[in-house]
C-alpha cells in the first residue's frame, strides 16, 4: 500500500471488504468470496485496455494471483479492498501492454458476439456498431483519460478509490474525469459527423 500524499487528507473510508479480507487472511479458501464478487470487474477493465479475450483473462488471473499472495500486506490506511485490487490490476495491466509492445503480434478482426435467440437483428445489428464505436473511441484516447473513465464508468469506483489507483489527488482525478468526458464526446461527435457524411 502507498503512504499518505503530503498534504492530501485521507477520510476515512468504511470498506465494505474488510470482513472478507481478516477472512481470507486466516483462510485462504475464504478469497473465493472476494474473487466471484470482483472477477467480472476486473476482467472488463482488462478487456477494454487489452481489448483481447485472451489477454484480459491472463491479466485477470495474475491480478487475483498477486492479490492473494499480498493479501496479508494490505492495510486498511483510508482506501478500500477494491482500490487495492484495481491497483494490482492496472499494474498488471500496464506490464501486459509493455510485453505486448516487445512482441508484435497482428490482431484478429472483431467477430460477431452470440446474440439471444429471439433477439431482433437490425438491433443488435445497431447495437454492437454503436459499442464498437464507443470503444474505439476510448481506445483512442490517450492513456490517463481511458484510464479514469474506465475505472469511474465501466468499473464503477468512486472518485477517492480511482485518485487511489492513479496515485493522484481526488480533485486532480475529478479535473481528469471532466476534461476526459468533453474528450469522448467530441470523439464521439466527429464519429456521428463522419457517419452521416458516408
Amino acid at each position: 500500500m502507498r503512504q499518505e500524499r503530503a498534504g492530501v487528507p485521507r477520510a476515512d473510508v468504511n470498506d465494505p471488504d474488510l470482513p472478507d479480507v481478516v477472512t481470507a487472511r486466516a483462510d485462504r479458501a475464504a478469497f473465493a468470496a472476494l474473487y466471484r464478487r470482483y472477477v467480472d470487474r476486473v476482467y472488463g477493465y482488462a478487456f477494454y485496455q487489452l481489448g483481447d479475450h485472451h489477454d484480459a483473462e491472463d491479466a485477470t488471473e495474475r491480478t487475483f494471483t498477486a492479490a492473494l499472495r499480498g493479501l496479508a500486506e494490505f492495510e486498511d490506511r483510508g482506501s478500500t479492498f477494491r482500490a487495492w485490487l484495481f491497483r494490482i490490476a492496472h499494474n498488471t495491466i500496464a506490464n501486459a501492454q509493455r510485453s505486448r509492445r516487445r512482441r508484435r503480434a497482428e490482431r484478429l478482426p472483431d467477430g460477431f458476439e452470440r446474440s439471444a435467440p429471439n433477439a431482433d437483428p437490425a438491433g443488435l445489428v445497431a447495437l454492437a456498431d454503436e459499442l464498437r464505436e464507443v470503444r474505439r473511441a476510448i481506445a483512442d484516447m490517450p492513456d490517463d483519460r481511458r484510464q479514469v473513465i474506465l475505472l469511474r464508468f465501466v468499473n464503477g469506483l468512486s472518485t477517492a478509490e480511482v485518485a487511489d489507483v492513479l496515485d493522484r489527488s481526488p480533485g486532480a482525478v475529478r479535473v481528469l474525469l471532466h476534461r476526459s468526458l468533453r474528450d469522448l464526446a467530441a470523439r464521439l461527435g466527429r464519429a456521428t459527423e463522419a457517419d452521416r457524411d458516408l
